[in-house]
Formats: C-alpha cells, structure tokens, sequence
C-alpha cells in the first residue's frame, strides 16, 4: 500500500492534471452541438480524465486516514477552512452554482440522465 504522504504528492498531481482536462473539456464541450463537428478529441480527454479519477484513493485511504492522525477539533477547523475558501472563491452559493454548471456540460454532453447508463 502506497503511503499516505506518497499518495498526497500523486494525488496533488493528478488533481493538477485534472484542472487541465477540465479546461479542454469545457473549451470543447460547446463545439461538439455543431453539424459535423469532430466528437474525438472530446471524447479522448474525457477518457483520460475517467481513467485517471476512476481508482481515486480519496475516500478509501486518504480521508479515512486523516481522521485518525488529527484530532476532531483540527478536523473541525479544517472543514471550515474549506468552506470559508469555498465562498472566497465561488461566493455563498458556490458549490450550489458548480453543481449547476456540471449539470448543464452534462446535459450538452448528454449524459446527465443516469438511467441511460445503467445495465438492464
């Protein structure tokens, strides 16, 4: 099992990677509506990005650790540090907005409706 600082630095890399597939995502995203627009590329990125996030260790390793290295008070402060910088950057209705964004890619991209994707 990779450590806990080890998978800290991969993780702070692939979430810089991430930021770049997103902006990729969202500059092509809008021009796949376009008659005979190429859907490659688009889809390319989105690959990579899956494959990449798929085997995210956040909430199976890393989060649960934490927990246990600091205490409830630190953790406590931590959460209101990440929500105080959630407002700074996206304002009081921020993840409320984000949310909205990602439904609207979604929907352009048409995979917003989940049921299309499950097995029968």
């Amino acid at each position: 099992m990779q450590r806990p600082l080890e998978l800290c630095d991969v993780l702070f890399q692939q979430h810089q990677a991430g930021r770049r597939l997103t902006d990729t995502i969202l500059k092509l995203a809008p021009q796949i509506a376009k008659p005979g627009a190429d859907r490659q590329p688009l889809v390319d990125t989105m690959r990579r990005f899956i494959a990449m996030y798929r085997p995210a260790r956040e909430d199976t390793v890393l989060f649960p650790k934490l927990r246990s290295v600091v205490s409830a008070d630190v953790f406590d402060a931590m959460a209101d540090d990440f929500e105080r910088d959630e407002r700074c950057k996206f304002g009081e209705d921020g993840f409320e907005m984000m949310v909205d964004r990602v439904a609207r890619l979604e929907r352009t991209l048409g995979i917003y409706d989940l049921a299309k994707f499950t097995p029968r």
